[in-house]
């Protein structure tokens, strides 16, 4: 039934759209390179999503759907303005019975030609995104002060990373330039901050050997995303679903990070030290809250500095926040900035993705605590990105007393 309803939604937005490209252009091959063009898009999105089992080629396929029918979209609304304008013209002409009409023809070819142009935004765009803008990978740097951070760890580097989402990589050697970029960092420390895979242990297959390049002096930890716990596909039985499950959590140590599920590590300074803490993911409304904080900090005191590895900002809002410890510097990702937007550096920051979640890209401060969302390297859906890049998040812990 969906399906039906699916292609009814299609058919619409393809026969009320074509009614403006037909005011410009109108011919037959117009019209047949139209619709057979149509047929094709959505023929291999419905043939990817029922029969492929690679998570690429279903990502690729949406992209390209949503590439060429958000377009349309705008189509039909100009259409639709159009035709509201017309009847009330109709209306007017008819109760008043005025001489002078409109000449619609004219205006009817006007606004086919503002239609086309606005609709072609989207299209360049999605399409830009797909090709080049979901491999422009910007380096964010923060530096970050506190008035208790041991004077050890002033200078210490972070580098963050989250929501790689293996199964839609589609190029090794973009991935190596981004594992060069992440060392050339030279951070202390590798973090990441959930979302290896997008459901199935295999799709780390083709880049594992690549992962396993990346280098930190102190050493590369990680946490679980929602995506690592493969709960967005059916398994034949739950004991395949755990079997793939333990091997995501074993792929993350032959890649060299040190998992962290529940639970806590120190890095060491001479005699003074940092708390690591890594929860699993706490999610909210349908996301599953696995994230266990009170079992996370069982073996932390209460004055040690303490870095948070959470991969929903939900979690840093709803619980963190309320908390009596001080959790100094959370780290976070999940949201992917929503892939879509406009950042324009002290000026403009905006994402559909904001509507969901409140603190969603970037750094924030509430009750003396950082949170840092980072943007993602991968991608999930759409296989592109348009205004909100691919990120590498180094962060630069300062003391206070030492500035």
């Amino acid at each position: 039934m969906s399906w039906i309803l699916f292609f009814l939604f299609i058919i619409f937005i393809d026969y009320y759209s074509y009614q403006l490209i037909r005011n410009i252009i109108n011919n037959k091959i117009t019209k047949y390179s139209y619709f057979i063009i149509s047929f094709l898009v959505v023929s291999y999105f419905f043939y990817d999503y029922k029969f492929q089992i690679n998570n690429y080629n279903k990502s690729l396929s949406l992209g390209i759907l949503i590439a060429f029918f958000s377009p349309k979209l705008i189509l039909v609304l100009v259409n639709f303005f159009e035709d509201i304008v017309r009847f009330i013209t109709a209306i007017f002409n008819w109760t008043f019975n005025k001489g002078g009409k409109i000449k619609i023809s004219s205006r009817r070819k006007f606004i086919s030609k503002l239609g086309l142009g606005l609709a072609s935004i989207p299209f360049f765009s999605l399409n830009f995104g797909m090709i080049w803008g979901k491999n422009n990978i910007k380096v964010l740097n923060y530096t970050l002060l506190f008035d208790d951070l041991p004077s050890s760890f002033h200078g210490y580097k972070l580098t963050q990373i989250s929501d790689l989402h293996s199964g839609n990589l589609d190029s090794l050697d973009q991935l190596e330039s981004a594992v060069e970029l992440i060392n050339s960092q030279n951070s202390d420390l590798i973090l990441f901050t959930g979302d290896l895979v997008n459901n199935e242990a295999d799709e780390l297959t083709p880049w594992m050997t690549t992962l396993s390049k990346l280098r930190a002096k102190d050493g590369l930890y990680s946490i679980l995303g929602n995506h690592d716990y493969g709960d967005y596909r059916s398994w034949p039985s739950e004991n395949e679903k755990k079997d793939n499950f333990n091997k995501i959590k074993q792929s993350q140590q032959q890649i060299g990070f040190d998992l962290i599920l529940n639970d806590s590590r120190y890095i060491y300074r001479g005699d003074q030290k940092l708390a690591l803490i890594g929860v699993e993911n706490w999610g909210n409304g349908l996301f599953r809250k696995r994230g266990d904080l009170s079992k996370a900090v069982k073996n932390i005191k209460l004055d040690d500095f303490k870095i948070l590895l959470s991969h929903d900002p939900t979690h840093w809002q709803k619980v963190v926040l309320n908390e009596k410890t001080n959790y100094h510097l959370t780290l976070s990702g999940h949201t992917h900035g929503g892939q879509f937007g406009i950042e324009i550096p002290g000026y403009l920051k905006w994402s559909p993705v904001q509507w969901r979640y409140k603190y969603w890209a970037g750094i924030y401060k509430e009750k003396n605590q950082y949170l840092n969302v980072n943007r993602g390297l991968g991608t999930t859906a759409v296989p592109g990105r348009v205004g909100i890049w691919p990120e590498v998040t180094v962060i630069t812990l300062k003391s206070s007393n030492e500035v």
